[in-house]
């Protein structure tokens, strides 16, 4: 049974995306997705102190790297890696296993309503994961019961689309003279988070105290050379999404200058576009 045959799992939606064809396209690039946001991952790691003995929640883990990164760094505590995707959790699983990380554990879950353990965990993180609940305050407040006293929350999300060059310029590639329509801030999607005012109240009312909203950037390199990196945003779900209802001569046009606006980009260090993020960090 799957996640979304359950009728109290409230993010129905995204359950039905991320265990169906999105994930399974996160899964097949589970190594593209990984190399093009490594630096501001190991940026936000580099701030966000993980203390051997520690537990650790990893909430939206995806194909694992965030979950194995910290359960090196938690050893001998352990890390719960939770996702909605069955198939980017085979890939974590996979993972682990081959990496030899006797201390990490994978779980199928909506974080909002999971029934984790009660003052389980040390430390609660999140890697793009987090921007996606149907009810944000109840999910916080979920996993703030999961934390012990004075337990940690640390988080990494998008800021604002006009802020993240990357997908800027992806959308005016893809427009082809066409006024694009803005995805929404403060709902759930890549930018559910982008708002820190937002983040502040939600955090706060669900319980957590001594919010800080930092920002991060850095970039996001989408392969080593133009056809690899093209090959791998010819693949993402943004690029489906403003293409499939245009006709065959316009969808190609939209592709082609896809491929210029990635060739525009390559350079010594591959195909890289600047990102910006937030580093959140509470107490519960």
């Amino acid at each position: 049974m799957t996640l979304v045959d359950d009728a109290a799992i409230p993010n129905a939606e995204m359950a039905r995306a991320w265990d169906g064809e999105e994930g399974e396209r996160w899964a097949a690039d589970a190594g593209c997705y990984d190399a093009s946001s490594d630096q501001l991952w190991q940026s936000f790691l580099g701030a966000t102190p993980i203390r051997a003995g520690e537990d650790v929640l990893d909430i939206g883990c995806g194909n694992g790297k965030s979950t194995r990164d910290a359960a090196r760094r938690a050893a001998p505590g352990r890390v719960l890696g939770v996702d909605l995707s069955s198939q980017m959790l085979d890939v974590a699983r996979r993972r682990s296993e081959g990496e030899g990380l006797g201390n990490v554990t994978f779980a199928q879950a909506d974080a909002q309503v999971h029934p984790f353990d009660e003052a389980a965990f040390d430390l609660a993180i999140s890697s793009f994961g987090g921007m996606f609940f149907g009810d944000p305050v109840a999910a916080f407040a979920n996993v703030g019961r999961a934390l012990r006293p004075g337990g940690r929350l640390a988080m990494l999300s998008w800021r604002p689309l006009s802020e993240n060059q990357w997908i800027v310029a992806m959308r005016d590639a893809l427009a082809i003279g066409r006024q694009l329509g803005e995805p929404p801030v403060s709902l759930p999607g890549p930018f559910g988070l982008a708002d820190p005012d937002h983040v502040r109240r939600v955090l706060g009312d669900a319980g957590f105290a001594a919010v800080d909203v930092q920002p991060l950037d850095g970039p996001l390199t989408l392969g080593a050379d133009v056809d690899q990196a093209y090959a791998f945003v010819r693949r993402m779900g943004i690029v489906k999404g403003l293409t499939q209802d245009l006709d065959d001569s316009d969808r190609q046009r939209a592709l082609d200058a896809l491929y210029e606006t990635v060739k525009a980009s390559a350079g010594a260090d591959g195909v890289v576009f600047r990102a910006a993020a937030w580093r959140t960090t509470a107490r519960g």
